[in-house]
């Protein structure tokens, strides 16, 4: 497939993604990461990815129906919208990342046995492990997920979180705000909504789905000991 339709690269937005956009200011953006299936961006701090087919569709990035990216050199904000060289990013669609809600199967599974997630268990796991993703911050978007879809706020954890999200990397620590917000990837909405199967969460990444399961099996057995 080729780069582009026409001048443009027509991608879908999460909501907050487009927002964000939609209020940067222009300039040239630094590339954080760049490859044949994503692509990330520093826009004022936040990370910012453009997607394709092929990779898994986080809930900070713009999803692209390409097969490959275009090689990249360089980044821009211009009038709300980001440029990858001088292609400008169109959002044509509006997706919904949040979380649905649990699913009442899910407390018949078997979960890991263990101490809830509190501010100072956050902060041994922030940063832990390697690559843009460190195995420790997936387990705790996995835990944070499942406390927003369950309607649980978590203000002592959060504020562990953004005081140490410099000490991890800026996808990783993007990520863990998506998740305080609700967001998650696709996969882990379905399961989480009993429309999915854990596997295809598992399946993301190196190891990135793994640790998102079990961070929402931490939740989930925390969830339990309190309705018992």
């Amino acid at each position: 497939m080729g780069a582009s339709v026409g001048a443009v690269i027509p991608v879908s937005a999460p909501v907050r993604v487009a927002a964000q956009l939609r209020s940067a200011a222009d300039g040239t953006v630094p590339l954080v990461h760049r490859g044949p299936d994503a692509v990330y961006v520093d826009v004022a701090g936040r990370c910012v990815g453009l997607v394709g087919t092929r990779a898994t569709a986080v809930p900070c990035a713009l999803r692209s129906t390409l097969d490959r990216l275009p090689d990249v050199a360089g980044a821009s904000m211009r009038d709300g919208v980001l440029r990858l060289d001088d292609e400008p990013l169109v959002v044509g669609r509006l997706v919904d990342v949040r979380v649905q809600g649990l699913h009442p199967k899910l407390a018949a599974q078997p979960t890991i046995s263990g101490a809830v997630v509190d501010s100072s268990r956050a902060a041994e796991l922030i940063g832990r492990g390697d690559g843009l993703t460190p195995y420790g911050d997936d387990v705790l978007c996995g835990w944070l997920a499942v406390m927003r879809a369950a309607g649980i706020e978590t203000p002592e954890v959060d504020a562990a979180v953004r005081e140490l999200a410099s000490t991890t990397t800026l996808l990783s620590a993007t990520l863990l705000d998506c998740a305080m917000a609700g967001e998650a990837v696709p996969e882990f909405v379905a399961w989480l909504a009993g429309t999915g199967p854990v596997e295809d969460v598992e399946r993301i990444g190196h190891s990135s789905g793994r640790g998102l399961v079990e961070g929402a099996r931490l939740a989930l057995s925390g969830l339990e000991r309190v309705a018992a």
